[in-house]
């Protein structure tokens, strides 16, 4: 389920009305030429997690964001953006297999880069069900 809950996490953000215009690249990984800014999956990791009779699992995902400015609050718009888009993602997704019980927001790292660059990561747990 990891995998399907990757691709469609990534199609979601792709999808938003703001998001593509916002970003150069969203991507399953880091690209290695793209202007910034952009937003990739860094990593992912999944557990078992279930119920007795609906097989299931916990992914923890984390996404980073990098932009180019010269403050932190030059990023606020884009990340309360992403922010929103994540946690809106509809729970059913049949399609890919499964069905979201639970999308949560665990943390957040920023640090500044040389040059102005800065990078953002995002962590969410997301707890999935076999559909």
């Amino acid at each position: 389920m990891e995998i399907p809950f990757r691709a469609v996490l990534l199609d979601w953000l792709s999808t938003d009305a703001a998001l593509p215009d916002a970003l150069n690249t969203i991507s399953e990984e880091a690209p290695s030429r793209s202007a910034l800014p952009w937003l990739a999956i860094s990593a992912s990791s999944s557990t078992g997690w279930g119920t007795k009779d609906v097989a299931g699992r916990e992914v923890r995902i984390a996404l980073e964001l990098h932009t180019r400015g010269d403050t932190s609050l030059a990023d606020a718009a884009l990340v309360a953006a992403i922010e929103r888009r994540i946690e809106g993602l509809p729970a059913d997704q049949s399609a890919a297999g499964f069905r979201i019980a639970s999308l949560v927001f665990t943390r957040a790292r920023a640090e500044q880069r040389g040059e102005a660059s800065r990078a953002m990561l995002l962590e969410y747990r997301a707890r999935l069900l076999a559909a």
